[in-house]
């Protein structure tokens, strides 16, 4: 089992929700870490918060020239490259009637095209090291939710696309592993203009119940399962599902209930 202390990090989408939950428990445990995000002021205040071990890039993973900047920084900060979080990504709501084909292009780009890209580019350093790559799935592809069928396409095609890269990049010693989030408070559909942090606090806690667990989760709780994946040496092309139960699509039964009750 590897150790957090002395690795080099790099996380997409990492000025807020998990990337930014995922650098903070990383950089505490001695890790050298580089976030990036579109949005210049998180990522700057991010990497204010987290210290001289975080180095925060403004970049879109979209753009050609920023993944390579990505990659730049990470070796100039960390000197090396031990594990690669893709975890920027964007929502798109809609019915399949509603659906726009340039959006649809969008979120692909946004969530699998680009970090295909960006991880073709680490691919050699991380060789180097023996390192490691996390791609971000979602309780999406476990449980259906209306209106989710452009983000949940997204998701299932990081999946799979975790177990191929896990067999082709093996004989490298790079590990390729995908991590299925439950409901977790992050900024996605704030971002995506569908509602403010209060009412998506309010909708995730209202699916608590839905939780085998009986709560929603926290970031570092995600934060600590992509150190495991990071760290794990024997572990590749697997799919950690981490969200309380949710995907187990736990139901009442009224029969049972109506009996207890009687």
């Amino acid at each position: 089992m590897k150790s957090l202390e002395g690795m080099s990090l790099l996380i997409t989408g990492g000025g807020s929700g998990i990337g930014l939950g995922t650098a903070r428990y990383c950089v505490e445990r001695g890790a050298r870490v580089t976030i990036c995000g579109r949005r210049p002021d998180k990522i700057e205040a991010a990497a204010r918060e987290l210290g001289p071990a975080c180095h925060g890039v403004a970049a879109d993973i979209t753009v050609a020239a920023d993944r390579q900047k990505l990659i730049d920084a990470a070796l100039g900060h960390g000197g090396k490259l031990d594990a690669l979080i893709n975890n920027a990504g964007n929502m798109y709501r809609g019915m399949i009637t509603e659906l726009e084909e340039a959006a649809l292009q969008d979120i692909f780009n946004s969530n699998v095209i680009s970090a295909m890209l960006l991880t073709g580019l680490c691919t050699p350093h991380l060789a180097t090291t023996e390192g490691s790559v996390v791609f971000v799935g979602s309780i999406h592809t476990r449980r259906a939710f209306p209106g989710a069928s452009a983000y949940a396409a997204t998701k299932a095609a990081v999946q799979g696309l975790t177990r191929v890269l896990a067999a082709e990049l093996g004989a490298q010693k790079i590990r390729v592993n995908c991590l299925l989030p439950g409901a977790v408070f992050t900024e996605i559909n704030q971002r995506a203009g569908l509602m403010d942090d209060e009412t998506a606090l309010q909708r995730l806690q209202g699916m608590s119940d839905l939780h085998a667990l009986g709560r929603i989760g926290t970031t570092e709780e995600i934060a600590e399962a992509m150190a495991y994946l990071m760290c794990a040496e024997w572990v590749t092309g697997a799919m950690i599902d981490i969200d309380g139960g949710l995907g187990l699509g736990i139901t009442a039964d009224p029969a049972i209930i109506n009996r207890k009750e009687q």
